[in-house]
Parts: C-alpha cells; structure tokens; sequence
C-alpha cells in the first residue's frame, strides 16, 4: 500500500508528537532554565486561529522561542488550507539546542507538506538567542531579520535581573522591562511590519502593575488590540506541565495612528467547549486618562456592570486622605536589627502571618518570622509612629478566597509608640502617620469586600498585590468609609456576607 500523501492535518499531528517527546525528555532544571512551557497542539491551533489572513503573494511569518515549532505547523496548516496560493516564509528562533533536531524536523515537515499538496514554505532556522538575534547591530544594518507579517508566539516566562544582557539589549532597542516573556512580545513589536499581527499566549501579569507599565506604553502605543481570549480553568491551556499562571490568549495590529477600534473579548472552559465573546469599545479595556496604562478584560456584562459600578465610588485614595507604601522593612536587609521576641528597646514587627480576621496577632507564638525590630537611628526611619493603620498582604495565598486580604493596626491593642511593617505588606497611612480609627476600618471592610475582590481580578492575573493596584482603585467617600467603620461590630471581621452587606448599605450599590 502507498504511503498516505501529506496533509495539513497530518503535519500537525506530527508535530504534536514531536513535541511530547521533546517534553517528556526535557530536564526540569533546563526547563526552569529557559522558561519553557511547550504549546500543546489544541492551544497552537487556537492561537493560530487568531491571526487575520488578508490576500497576499507572501506572508513573512516570525516564530520566536519555537520550541518543537507547534505553533509554526498550526499557522502553516492553516495558511494551506485558507490560501493556498499564498507563499509562505518562516524564520523560527530557538536556544535550547535539545530542541534543534524536532524544530528542524516540523521545518522540513512544513516545506515538504506545502510541496506535496502545491503550495510554497520556505524556512530558516535560527539555532540561538531571540533577543541577541533581534537586537544585533549586524543584523540590523543587512536587514536580515526583516520586517514581518506575522509574529507569533508562546514566549518563555522568566525574570530578568536589571544588568541582564537581556534586559539591557531589550530597553536600548525597545522598552525598559522586567520579564524574557515581555522582551520577546516587545521584539516581536519591533520587527514587524506595517499593518502586521502579533499573535501570543503569555501571562496575564503584563495587564497592571508598576513593573510593566513602560512595556504596556510601548506596546499600546503602537498596537491596537483586536482580540483577547481568556480560560475560565488556569489549568487547561499547559495541561501537560502542571501550569497554573493565568494566561491570556491575544491579537493585536501594528498601527501608526492613534484611532483604535472595537476589541473582541472572549472565554471558554477549554479549547473544545463553546466560546463566548463579546465586543468592547477600546476605551473600556484601556481608560483614556490612565497614566498606569492598565488593561482592564470585561469577559461579560457583569463585568461592564462592575466597571460602571466603580466609576460612580466618589474619591481617589488621595481625597480620601490616604496614601499606601510597601513596608519599608525588608528583613534580609536588617537582620542584625531583628528580634524572635520583644526585647526592651525593640518595637513591634508585622508580617502577613500576624494578620489575622481583620486585626493584628502579635506577637506571634512560634513563628518562624521574627516579632521584632530594634529600635534605633539606623531603623527609625523605617518605621511609623503609633496610630490607626490598614494592612494589606502583597501575595495572597491559593487557599484564601480574597485576592486582596487587609488587616487593622489598632495601637490600643499594641502598645508602642512605633511599629515597623515588613515589605511583604502594603500599609494604608496618612502622610506617614496613622489613619482616623473610623475610616481605617471602614478602609478595612472595603478592602475586604465581594466587589474590591472582583475589581481586583478584573485586571490582574496573578495572586500579588501591588500598592499600583491598590492606588489607581477608586474608594468610597471619607465620610462613607467612617460610616462604615463605626458600624463594624467590635471583634473580629465579621462573616462575608455580613462585610459585604455592610459595605452595601453604605454605598447603596448591589453586587448582583
């Protein structure tokens, strides 16, 4: 019997199974070295479905980080089918050279598919560093990289330590930031063409947060969004690698103007379950006026109700009379200052484990945190002076329910007359000293609520709490605040349906 001729179908297919293979003999360390989270065919196929085919003798396709080149086969397959007269031309980068022999492998496998059914894939391969490829001067000036039509991408996840050679290669050529996954989506940026696509899956966390705010300038200035597609299970899209990152699926359309249009906004359980889309306007996703460049994700009209619900809360954190810092001590820093226990001479020290149903336990009996900072000139300025604070734990943990988790320092229970919070906290205070005792708790029950927990995970992906976060929210009024918190009960912080009945009442807005 003759072998069966090639198909798109079967390219993919082929190349799937070159990729469980590459990561199952893929060593943990290596992967943690290079931040790699190979794509599963499901995930490349919808991804690829993404990117808007428009008529054309060539598309010049980019693939950085190709990995086993999953998403390389995925848009190939695809093109094929779609326009099969359309020449197609496919630079693929990879580092890791385990991944070198199943890379050039899917490659060929493309060229050889397009062949066999009459369409036209040239490939070239690019054994090496993405960033050091696309930031050489070299290549640069030869014009070898290219402008392209198309990028796509599942982009390693790793930090980038400020001297990186990544990171310092990334600011000169692009944008200043924080992570390799940000770097290859701000090259991918750079080197496209005219009216070209980038296509990725990357973590949510680019969305908000001080540390991307540069890149999202970069990429908002220059990108219109035109599609964001978001898992309601962490779980499905790495299933294979025990990923639990929030991911975000998106396209976006390199443009020079500043007009930008309407943006589709979808979800589903997982790849084979129905998709549910709706379209925003732009404005919506990224507010006009916001310097912090946010880019909030409405997956429903629950969520454009929730939006609009925050819009009508009267006072910036500012009219409030408030300010929030990250706690100024860090303790790897000061460990000659620390103590286990209170001594004579040291004041108190508070960490997330002292926070406890809305108040603080200190100290605290066996813990493996210290309880206590002396207090001298070298660490008075690193802490405040006695008074009324709200605390708020910078990483939630997975079994909390709340992401945002906020705690009151009450003086009468600590007596001190100055306390240090560590840097695993953010501290709501009034120009570096206490809050009225109202407001702080009513802060505190706000914090705590339904509707600042669905606010927060509107715009952000991941567990920790930036004080960014916290600051661009808007707040009840300072007189609903103290309202609120004269009605709290003494005691702990009450059940929530009671903290959201509370907060209810005071501002007169429902949370269904």
């Amino acid at each position: 019997m003759a072998p069966e001729a090639p198909t798109a179908a079967g390219l993919v297919l082929r190349t799937e199974a070159r990729r469980q293979e590459a990561s199952l003999a893929l060593d943990p360390k290596r992967r943690a070295k290079w931040g790699q989270y190979f794509t599963p065919a499901p995930a490349a196929d919808f991804i690829a479905s993404l990117a808007r085919l428009e008529p054309a003798e060539t598309i010049r396709i980019l693939d950085p980080g190709a990995g086993a080149g999953s998403l390389t086969a995925s848009i190939v397959m695809r093109i094929l089918r779609e326009q099969p007269g359309t020449r197609i031309s496919v630079t693929a980068c990879e580092i890791d050279e385990q991944l070198h022999d199943p890379l050039a492998t899917t490659l060929a496998d493309c060229v050889d598919t397009a062949s066999a059914i009459g369409g036209h894939v040239e490939v070239n391969l690019v054994p090496g560093d993405f960033v050091a490829w696309a930031t050489a001067d070299e290549n640069l000036s030869s014009g070898k990289q290219g402008s392209f039509d198309l990028v796509i991408m599942n982009p390693p996840y790793k930090k980038l330590a400020a001297n990186s050679r990544e990171r310092r290669a990334v600011t000169a050529r692009c944008t200043e930031t924080s992570n390799l996954y940000s770097a290859f989506m701000a090259l991918g940026i750079h080197l496209l063409a005219p009216r070209g696509q980038l296509v990725a899956i990357t973590p949510r966390s680019f969305a908000n947060g001080p540390y991307f705010r540069p890149f999202r300038r970069y990429f908002l200035d220059r990108m219109q969004i035109d599609r964001v597609h978001l898992f309601e299970m962490r779980n499905k899209v790495f299933a294979d690698a025990n990923v639990l990152q929030e991911n975000v699926i998106f396209s976006a359309t390199r443009t020079e103007t500043s007009c930008r249009g309407l943006v589709t906004v979808s979800t589903s359980q997982s790849y084979s379950s129905d998709v549910r889309s709706r379209t925003v306007h732009y404005e919506e996703m990224v507010y006009p006026d916001d310097s912090e460049y946010f880019i909030h994700i409405s997956t429903d009209e629950e969520d454009t109700q929730l939006a609009a619900m925050h819009e009508q809360l009267s006072s910036t954190l500012t009219e409030v009379g408030c300010q929030i810092s990250t706690g100024r001590v860090v303790d790897f820093r000061s460990k000659d200052h620390l103590r286990p226990d209170p001594v004579e001479g040291s004041v108190p020290l508070i960490y997330p484990l002292h926070m406890r149903n809305g108040g603080i336990v200190w100290p605290a009996e066996r813990a493996k945190k210290n309880n206590a900072i002396m207090l001298n000139s070298e660490t008075e300025k690193m802490t405040f002076p006695s008074g009324f604070y709200v605390v708020v734990k910078r990483l939630s943990s997975k079994e909390e329910r709340r992401r945002v988790v906020a705690s009151v320092y009450d003086p009468d229970e600590t007596s001190h007359d100055r306390i240090g919070f560590e840097n695993h906290v953010n501290v709501f205070h009034s120009g570096g000293e206490g809050v009225a005792r109202g407001v702080a708790r009513g802060l505190c029950l706000w914090l705590n609520s339904t509707l600042v927990d669905r606010l927060i995970r509107r715009f952000s992906g991941h567990t920790q709490v930036n004080a960014t976060d916290l600051r661009n929210l808007r707040y009840p009024s300072k007189y609903q605040l103290d309202a609120m918190g004269r009605d709290w009960p003494q005691g702990a912080l009450p059940e929530q349906d009671k903290v959201d009945d509370l907060v209810e009442r005071h501002l007169r807005l429902g949370f269904n």
